[in-house]
């Protein structure tokens, strides 16, 4: 591959920036009735403290992990890449509605608008930002369909940075595209598990022919950010840092709506790890908790990777290998893999710790959705409203169209239309 010079882009160029373009992130666990239990230590059990986390990330991130504060502000330079697709479309699915004979009315927020084609921008700029302004000279990374992996190293290729990347195996051999797209941007896209890491040559050695999981390419980006003091991992997900950069896409639903004179009724976002289903519902959860709304929120999550629906609640590892701090969330077990389901971004064993405890709350309500019904729906979605949804992002679809069915009355939902589809398009035909 040729490389590419980068020139870093941690200051502010003085572009003029939409004031429609958020200027403040949102943070859930400001107005949570009770706190999120803490990450605790893999050796000692104890609760983490900053010093703890500072081989993996910047010190920003990590205070960003532990704040109560409501609203954090972002970045001038971090808005103004913000700028390039934000505000994202909300659009009213009209053909859909026809379609579907509903009377609701039908709603989507599409993040495939963003130069990688999804939601996961929104916190890879972030974190490239914070760790480029501290020094740091590489990011290491895992990615599962390959929108995590190709949107880090979009955000490294305008900061600055090294990016190097595991993908799951199953991930990595079906969508090849998604590594082009990484390799244009930079990066550099290994299959998970590899050779390169002794984590993974020993999940190799255990099982040769593993298709992998987020939890083992994990282990492998961990082992290498920590092995090298130039560099740091950066995680797409789960994390409660990644879920606040998020709420830029619900912050900026409820003010499209609001502008319009319009109220969700329920709301559906596809969960996997959880990053797309907090960043657009905990602005709408953190208003129904402070403001007396009433908005349900759905989580839709692949009947193959059932964390929230069939998981336990409890203290486990973010990965394979036991090198991440111990979280409290629904788990399937770390140990766990889960076949090669065509949504590759949503092959996780666990579910953000945030999103976790607001289901113990009762602040939202999770459903399982099988994958031929998932496909179902984002062909039927396509045919209506002519856009072909990421894998992920079907599994809302199919949610929010069964609602719609049952629909009585004229409520209305939001889907959160996580990613575009057209890479993913071997999986359609598959499907079809």
């Amino acid at each position: 591959m040729t490389d590419v010079a980068t020139t870093p882009l941690t200051e502010p160029t003085g572009a003029v920036v939409p004031s429609s373009v958020p200027t403040h992130w949102y943070n859930l666990a400001a107005d949570l009735p009770q706190p999120c239990p803490p990450a605790l230590h893999p050796g000692t059990r104890e609760p983490l403290g900053p010093d703890d986390l500072a081989p993996l990330f910047p010190m920003a991130l990590i205070l960003q992990e532990v704040s109560t504060e409501r609203w954090i502000e972002i970045p001038q330079t971090v808005r103004e890449i913000y700028a390039l697709w934000r505000p994202s479309p909300l659009i009213r699915a009209h053909r859909l509605e026809r379609a579907l004979g509903t009377s609701a009315k039908i709603f989507y927020k599409y993040e495939g608008v963003s130069p990688a084609g999804s939601h996961k921008p929104n916190t890879a700029v972030a974190q490239a930002y914070y760790n480029a302004i501290e020094g740091t000279t590489k990011l290491t990374t895992e990615t599962g369909a390959g929108q995590w992996g190709a949107s880090l190293s979009f955000a490294c290729s305008l900061l600055g940075l090294d990016c190097e990347v595991w993908q799951v195996r199953a991930s990595f051999d079906a969508k090849p595209y998604r590594r082009f797209q990484m390799e244009t941007y930079g990066g550099v896209c290994h299959p998970s598990p590899s050779d390169l890491t002794e984590s993974g040559r020993a999940m190799l050695a255990a099982d040769p022919e593993t298709t992998g999981s987020l939890g083992m390419a994990i282990s492998e980006a961990v082992e290498v950010a920590a092995g090298d003091p130039k560099a740091h991992y950066a995680l797409g997900s789960v994390l409660n840092h990644v879920l606040l950069h998020q709420s830029v896409i619900g912050t900026e639903a409820l003010a499209q709506l609001d502008e319009i004179g319009e109220t969700a009724d329920v709301v559906f976002g596809c969960a996997g790890g959880g990053s797309n289903l907090a960043g657009l519902s905990f602005p709408f959860i953190g208003r129904n908790l402070t403001a007396n709304g009433t908005t349900q929120v759905v989580a839709c999550e692949p009947a193959a990777c059932p964390s929230l629906t069939q998981g336990e609640y409890r203290y486990d590892h973010g990965d394979v290998a036991g090198l991440t701090p111990l979280l409290k969330m629904h788990t399937l077990g770390s140990d766990f893999v889960p076949p090669p389901i065509h949504a590759g971004g949503l092959r996780y064993h666990g579910m953000a710790p945030m999103v976790s405890h607001a289901l113990e709350l009762g602040l939202l309500e999770a459903i399982a959705v099988e994958q031929d019904d998932a496909f179902r729906a984002g062909v039927e979605f396509a045919r209506a409203e002519g856009m072909i949804p990421a894998p992920e992002s079907t599994h809302a679809v199919a949610g929010a169209m069964a609602r719609a069915r049952a629909a009585t009355t004229d409520e209305t939902i939001l889907i959160g239309l996580s990613g575009n589809g057209v890479l993913d398009l071997p999986s359609y035909s598959d499907y079809v």
